[in-house]
This record gives C-alpha cells, sequence and structure tokens, in this order.
C-alpha cells in the first residue's frame, strides 16, 4: 500500500466525539518517548503530521488521521513518563480504555516498544490487557537504526520469552523500525492493506 493522501480530522477526549462512520481504524499507542509521532510521519511520508516534540508525553488528545480516504490512523496518548499531574494521567487512562473497550471499527492495534531497552514490566502488562480484553494488536519496535543486529534479535527473543512465560499461546505479529530510515513502514502499511481487505469482504457479506 502507499499512502497518497493522510490529513488529521479531528482531536477529543470523548470517544462519542469520534468520527462516526464504519471505515477501519488501526491504533498507535506507547510510552511517551517512543518515537510514535516521528513514526507516524514516516509511515504517512509527511514531516509533519503528527507532532513531534522533545518532551514526552505531547500527544494527550485521541488524533484521528484519515488515510487515502478509506482507514483511520488513531494517535493515541502515551504512557509512561508524560510530564503530567495524575489526575491528568488517571484522565487518559480512561479515555484511553473506553476506547480500546468501545471503538468498535478499531481492527488492530500498535503497541511501539523501544527496542534498545530490556523488556519493561508497563509494556507487558499493557499487552496483557490488550490479549485479556480480546483486541487484536501487533508489537512494533522502534529505534532499530540505534543497535546492531545482533541486539535486534537478542532483545526481541528477551520479549518473547517473557509473553511466553506469561502463558501466550501466541507472539502477536513483530514489526522492526526506524523513523530515520523508514525501515519497517512498507512492511506495517501491507499489513494494514491486508487487514482492510478482510474488513471490507466482511462487512460486504
Amino acid at each position: 500500500m502507499r499512502v497518497k493522501s493522510a490529513k488529521f480530522v479531528i482531536s477529543n477526549s470523548e470517544i462519542s466525539k469520534c468520527p462516526q462512520s464504519s471505515i477501519p481504524e488501526y491504533a498507535f499507542i506507547g510510552r511517551s518517548n517512543v518515537g510514535k509521532s516521528s513514526l507516524i510521519n514516516s509511515l504517512c511520508n509527511k514531516k509533519k503530521l503528527a507532532k513531534t516534540s522533545s518532551r514526552p508525553g505531547k500527544t494527550q488528545l485521541i488524533n484521528h488521521f484519515l488515510i487515502n480516504e478509506n482507514w483511520y490512523l488513531v494517535d493515541l496518548p502515551g504512557y509512561g513518563y508524560a510530564r503530567v499531574s495524575k489526575t491528568q494521567k488517571k484522565i487518559f487512562q480512561t479515555f484511553i480504555t473506553k476506547y480500546f473497550k468501545y471503538r468498535t471499527q478499531l481492527v488492530n492495534a500498535f503497541l511501539l516498544v523501544d527496542i534498545r531497552h530490556e523488556p519493561q514490566s508497563i509494556d507487558l502488562k499493557f499487552m496483557e490487557w490488550l490479549g485479556e480484553n480480546l483486541i487484536p494488536f501487533s508489537i512494533v519496535f522502534t529505534k532499530a537504526d540505534k543497535l546492531n543486529t545482533k541486539s535486534i534479535e537478542k532483545n526481541i527473543n528477551d520479549y518473547k520469552s517473557k509473553m511466553l512465560i506469561s502463558n501466550w499461546e501466541e507472539i502477536p505479529p513483530v514489526f522492526i523500525t526506524s523513523a530515520q530510515n523508514k525501515s519497517g513502514s512498507k512492511e506495517i502499511l501491507s499489513y494494514i492493506n491486508q487487514l482492510n481487505i478482510d474488513y471490507f469482504n466482511k462487512i460486504s457479506n
């Protein structure tokens, strides 16, 4: 799939105000400072579609971007190290949880993980929550340009081992990416394209 058009549609913190359409959605979420905005810009081939910042926690709302006029890329607030109050974090938690539980148009969540670090408890717990709530998701390892091939393989295997220990029957799809050299973007877009085909076939039958 090639992204021919990408435009911002709406930002909000209420599920009821999200676009009222049946077209598929793909949510991107991860810890603050994981490189989410940079990856989104790389996928869409637009430098300033999603706002990047040196300050973690820049994204604080549910942001919908319409891609190729037939699917939504949803940029969700990061979790973990955002410099916001405990009250604000609780608010984020509430509307993120509601989004995942009640947004029926959601086809897949892309959980971004910084490949440079060993498995983080907060990421593993979020994966477990997604699994328990039967929300389809994929793991997107970011910043792969910062490590050599051997280190990348080791860190990915560490995550897989941790998940298998937690009684996962099957490891979700895994993508290795770098916003710097755009590696992995083609694979993610191809995956979304196949999911879109399956989604539209399903609703047309």
